[in-house]
């Protein structure tokens, strides 16, 4: 897997075309531009057993496998594209990405 940050990235001019050698615009992507995506901005995971699960209530704290300031992973339809930090967007929250994962592993 390759990590790279966002101000890393430099497309070198070969990366710009396909491989057929023609140069493509954003609008030859217009007949996706309707597609939907899943995307899951995954705080952590938990594993635990049935018995506990039904143990939680209300207030219930179930800790997770990442710690404090980590950064989170991004998928979209289930494949690891970034990482990136929660952010508050006007009293919502977001995700600014930091990392663009150039080959990501399937969920």
């Amino acid at each position: 897997m390759s990590d790279m940050k966002l101000d890393e990235f430099q497309p070198t001019p070969e990366a710009a075309l396909p491989a057929d050698g023609i140069e493509r615009s954003a609008a030859d992507l217009a007949a996706v531009y309707d597609v939907p995506v899943n995307i899951q901005a995954v705080l952590g995971r938990a594993n635990m057993e049935v018995a506990s699960l039904l143990r939680l209530n209300r207030g219930s704290v179930i800790e997770l496998d990442r710690k404090v300031g980590e950064a989170i992973d991004i998928y979209v339809n289930n494949r690891l594209v970034a990482r990136g930090e929660v952010v508050v967007v006007d009293d919502r929250l977001g995700v600014t990405m930091t990392e663009i994962i150039k080959d990501g592993d399937t969920a």
